[in-house]
């Protein structure tokens, strides 16, 4: 995330983490960077739609 996303109070380490245990996995990392992994893709459509979801929330 660029400082402008961070400032808004979005940190791509706690988001991703998130948005990865949506499918049995897990993440992190720092404010502007992160990775993340998941078990089960069957559940990837909800785990985007969820990330699509809570990055327009986190915008506004």
């Amino acid at each position: 995330f660029s400082k402008g996303v961070n400032q808004k109070g979005l940190q791509a380490g706690k988001f991703i983490g998130a948005i990865a245990k949506i499918c049995g996995g897990g993440g992190g990392g720092r404010p502007n960077l992160a990775q993340a992994g998941g078990k089960d893709g069957s559940k990837l459509g909800e785990a985007l739609d969820s990330a699509l979801e809570q990055l327009l929330e986190g915008l506004q």
